[in-house]
């Protein structure tokens, strides 16, 4: 079969992004504007600006992307983008701008969801390699800042189908991540920070107990979330563990110390590692090690007794928490002990990019599957 140019265009969040893959199996380029200096201030995602930002960047991203590839408009076969879930606001800017491109050149359009598209960046990277031999059943853990969710994975005709069998009750974790290093003056985004600083304290200085998860989750509908009634489901809970770190803070009397911190860090651009550590006194780092060894354990602990419980062939482990450095060794090490296989992303493709989309597009072009000119954001959008 002759090979498939797909551009791929992805706006769910904070980072407007364009890309060009070669079937399914090689980025030929893959191009990302971040909006991270523009949330800085707020230390988190403020959706309006996202998708302010999104209108201006999404032009010059998506022409950079195909001089990269060394493509045209026209000469692409074509174009994905992210149908959600994500921000309303920011989906409608990729998505109208991938409907005005379809229309005009006369190119199939695929709607992705943004969770499928996390899942094929693992399957991008390992065809990347020559790895081209997934063996099923296979377990997906997508962890980011918006997500905390355990798909069993199958394949379909061209497509993948995908069943639900955890998700988060209340904060994902990489919201935690980005919560705690807000709360402990450490600036956002708080994941790579945390995974910084972490090997510099104590992970057993605090305990903090796992959480216990004892009720349904009342979200759950039919059809949306549940899996079968006879099934075990392992679902996650963060805001607990970060309402811990509050009450330590608290205990600890640790405000004095954090707003100085705080303040020192913002007068610096782009602090370093240095800087960091020469406002951090120990027991700050002890709560920081505590606190991302905690949720590790969690995550990896859920995550191999779903494994387990399904007989998995195969682990994938991916989104943007899946770049933390303890989560991939420890994961690595259970998984061999286990005699379980475990893939994750490169960690550019771990963060939201276009070339995951592109590459979640490609047996959807295969099958034919493209997306009405009608269809719209989805900022719930299940994974099925």
């Amino acid at each position: 079969m002759p090979d498939a140019y797909i551009l791929g265009i992805e706006s769910s969040c904070d980072e407007t992004a364009a890309a060009v893959v070669r079937s399914g199996a090689e980025v030929i380029s893959n191009v990302v504007a971040s909006q991270i200096a523009m949330h800085q201030p707020y230390g988190g995602v403020v959706p309006e600006l996202a998708s302010r930002e999104h209108l201006r960047a999404i032009v010059p991203v998506v022409r950079q992307a195909l001089v990269e590839a060394n493509q045209t408009y026209s000469s692409v076969d074509a174009i994905a983008v992210t149908q959600g879930p994500g921000l309303a606001g920011a989906l409608l800017v990729g998505i109208s701008f991938a409907k005005a491109l379809a229309f005009a050149l006369d190119k199939p359009l695929i709607a992705v969801n943004h969770l499928e598209g996390h899942i094929h960046a693992v399957l991008l990277e390992e065809r990347q390699k020559g790895n081209h031999e997934v063996q099923f059943p296979v377990l997906a853990l997508v962890v980011s800042g918006g997500h905390t969710h355990l798909y069993l994975a199958a394949q379909k005709n061209q497509g993948w189908t995908y069943q639900n069998i955890g998700h988060t009750r209340d904060d994902a974790a990489g919201e935690a991540f980005d919560k705690v290093a807000k709360l402990l003056g450490l600036g956002y985004p708080g994941g790579p920070i945390i995974d910084r600083l972490a090997p510099q304290g104590d992970p057993n200085a605090v305990k903090f107990p796992p959480a216990q998860i004892k009720h349904r989750d009342r979200r759950d509908r039919r059809g949306a979330h549940e899996v079968e009634p006879d099934l075990p489901r392992f679902d996650f809970s963060y805001s607990g563990i970060k309402t811990a770190v509050l009450r330590y803070v608290e205990v600890h009397d640790m405000h004095d110390s954090i707003e100085k911190r705080r303040k020192a860090l913002a007068e610096i651009s782009k602090p370093s590692l240095e800087n960091y550590l020469a406002n951090c006194n120990k027991q700050t780092l002890d709560l920081v090690a505590s606190f991302q060894r905690a949720i590790v354990e969690d995550l990896i602990s859920k995550t191999l007794a779903a494994a387990r419980a399904h007989d998995v062939a195969t682990l994938f482990v991916t989104g943007g928490v899946a770049a933390n450095n303890e989560l991939r060794r420890t994961f690595e090490q259970k998984g061999a002990q286990e005699g379980l296989p475990v893939y994750f992303p490169s960690r550019p493709l771990s963060t939201d990019n276009a070339a995951m989309i592109a590459a979640a597009a490609y047996p959807k072009f295969l099958g034919k599957d493209f997306a009405a000119m009608d269809f719209s954001a989805e900022a719930s959008f299940v994974l099925r």
